[in-house]
């Protein structure tokens, strides 16, 4: 069994059945019909994969991971916030007319700031102390800048990674304000998971224990008979991933470097409506 099934199974079954309903407060989602996109939700829901065992996807419903990467590569690799750098459109609703998402996501993880070691923008400040201070406890980064948050189409959702090496060790913490657990939950985690594994590649390290924190997961009532009828679907073994290992410049990854070696999952669940 996939122990990224395990987990959601077990954390959907507590929003179900555990968790607050907001149903008839004044909330902000509305489903395209205008009305309001209530949810069941738990508050600080932590999640633990370790990658060093099994690549965390889940088999309960295929996720797309060559376009999980490309995203993560748009974010952090390319630092874009133009769409138009993108392979799939699923920030397309968030764009303006030139494909810009604003001050949002990869553009804060590109911007520049100085150190005593020089001008570092955030993703190669963290290369550089997983080279050079790699023990360090100050390797993080942040993408909920609040003096830019007027200049975001949309506020980050997965904001900031704190890294952390235990021996040869990679581990991380992915914190998340809110999440859709039917629609991102996987999506997130085996893209951050991807990325973990990049940054340890091109260390020295190996990929340990990624850690997930979700102030607010929460399930939509129109979402509730979809995830009842997933979780009851039987999961399959874990798929190996395979990074191409000649690889050792993080600016140097592509999508076709990433290949899931008996991806064998349930199929995908289609038309699932998104509240926004």
């Amino acid at each position: 069994m996939s122990v990224a099934d395990r987990i959601f199974i077990d954390m959907c079954r507590d929003i179900l059945d555990n968790g607050f309903s907001d149903e008839g407060t004044d909330v902000r989602p509305k489903w395209t019909d205008g009305t309001p996109a209530y949810t069941k939700k738990k508050f600080g829901v932590i999640n633990r994969y370790n990658l060093s065992e099994e690549f965390p996807i889940m088999t309960l419903r295929r996720t797309g991971i060559k376009s999980a990467i490309d995203e993560i590569l748009w974010i952090w690799q390319k630092k874009s916030n133009n769409v138009n750098e993108l392979s799939s459109d699923i920030w397309d609703a968030w764009a303006d007319e030139t494909g810009s998402i604003g001050k949002a996501y990869g553009y804060q993880l590109g911007v520049k700031h100085h150190y005593k070691e020089g001008n570092f923008d955030q993703v190669d400040r963290v290369l550089y102390d997983l080279k050079h201070n790699p023990y360090s406890r100050r390797i993080m980064t942040n993408m909920y800048v609040h003096q830019d948050l007027h200049a975001m189409n949309l506020y980050p959702c997965a904001y900031s990674m704190t890294f952390n090496v235990t021996g040869k060790k990679l581990n991380a913490i992915l914190n998340q304000r809110s999440q859709d657990v039917l629609v991102a939950n996987n999506w997130n985690v085996t893209q951050y998971a991807a990325l973990v594994h990049m940054l340890a590649q091109v260390s020295g390290l190996e990929a340990g224990e990624l850690v997930h924190v979700i102030a607010d997961a929460h399930i939509y009532d129109r979402h509730e008979p979809l995830v009842r009828e997933l979780i009851q679907r039987t999961p399959r073994p874990a798929p190996k991933l395979i990074i191409n290992p000649d690889v050792k410049n993080f600016y140097d990854f592509k999508v076709s470097d990433f290949v899931l070696e008996g991806y064998d999952p349930w199929p995908q669940i289609k038309d699932i409506p998104v509240a926004v």
